[in-house]
């Protein structure tokens, strides 16, 4: 049976989180985003929105995680010839949405484009003063 743990006598305390992962498209489609915008817009600023969206509605998709106040927060790419790099992962499935049509071969698959090496990079927390 589920349970929400009672974190009610649990100090505050602040709390930072970074990660990462890359998603491989074709060199054209990394140049049609640099270039900018694509069909559905402009790719990486919706990926930044998303991705900002995402982390202060966490706690409204894990079933598990309690509402935590966000601070602050950023998103940072980086656009190479052959993929992206970004410091969150909701930025990455949106990247994909907006671009799949650029990636799609004449048999109407994704042979060229993936998500990859996703990780933690770092997970911090401290007393708060």
């Amino acid at each position: 049976m589920a349970k929400i743990v009672d974190i009610g006598r649990k100090p505050d305390v602040k709390r930072r989180a970074v990660a990462t992962g890359t998603i491989l498209l074709r060199p054209t489609t990394a140049r049609a985003i640099r270039d900018g915008p694509v069909e559905k817009g402009d790719v990486l600023v919706s990926a930044e929105v998303a991705a900002l969206h995402a982390m202060k509605s966490v706690w409204q998709v894990l079933p598990h995680c309690h509402p935590i106040p966000i601070t602050a927060a950023d998103v940072s790419f980086d656009v190479r010839a052959d993929r992206i790099v970004v410091t969150t992962n909701v930025a990455l499935v949106t990247v994909w949405d907006m671009v799949k049509s650029l990636e799609k071969d004449s048999k109407g698959q994704y042979p060229s484009a993936r998500i990859e090496d996703v990780r933690v990079v770092e997970k911090a927390k401290s007393q708060r003063p």
